[in-house]
């Protein structure tokens, strides 16, 4: 099988996007306090996710299946819809939700994935997280994980030394066939800059 890195292109006018809806979890405690994030970011990022998700339920309802992750007021649309014009327009709702800065547009024109998919698309989330702490030269709180498909996006705020070996760990992690890198990449003197920042 052959096997791909990409860098995903940010969209900030034309959107796209499908449904049933899933949220990038909060991050807990713990989790927020060493998020490389500012805490308002955090939180713009956990409001992005909430209103999108009331906005898309009353708007277009079940017919496409989307999952939208936000990272740093970057929100990541990833999914299925059945038309182009249903990508749009669920994507042109996300792009009205209040601190969304730019969208990475991610949807497939197709029909919805099925269960055993997605519960496999899990399982591969499941297993890139364990590989990424059994590292231990990276902090799995710095990236952002989704799989759709069988493709892995990698969101975060890193150096470029984390973005090249959080790549290499996840595109040996079974199950992923794509990885598709969402970064931000910072200097070390700037991860130099938070981490004590975030200590205190």
């Amino acid at each position: 099988m052959a096997f791909a890195v990409g860098t995903a292109a940010v969209l900030t006018s034309s959107l796209t996007a499908c449904f049933p809806l899933a949220v990038g979890a909060a991050a807990g405690t713990a989790l927020v306090a060493t998020d490389r994030r500012t805490s308002g970011a955090q939180l713009e990022d956990e409001g992005i996710e909430l209103r999108a998700l009331s906005r898309l339920r009353n708007e277009v309802g079940d017919r496409v299946h989307v999952n939208l992750t936000s990272f740093n007021r970057q929100a990541l649309l990833t999914g299925e819809a059945p038309t182009e014009a249903d990508k749009q327009r669920v994507a042109q709702i996300v792009s009205q939700v209040e601190n969304v800065n730019s969208i990475v547009n991610e949807i497939a024109v197709m029909g919805n994935s099925t269960l055993a998919q997605r519960s496999s698309d899990t399982l591969v989330t499941g297993r890139v997280k364990a590989m990424l702490i059994d590292a231990r030269d990276l902090q799995l709180n710095a990236f952002k994980v989704v799989t759709e498909r069988g493709t892995t996006y990698l969101m975060g705020r890193v150096t470029q030394r984390e973005a090249d070996r959080a790549t290499n760990i996840v595109r040996a992690t079974p199950g992923v066939q794509k990885v598709v890198r969402i970064l931000e990449i910072i200097t070390e003197n700037e991860l130099a800059r938070i981490q004590p920042a975030q200590a205190k």
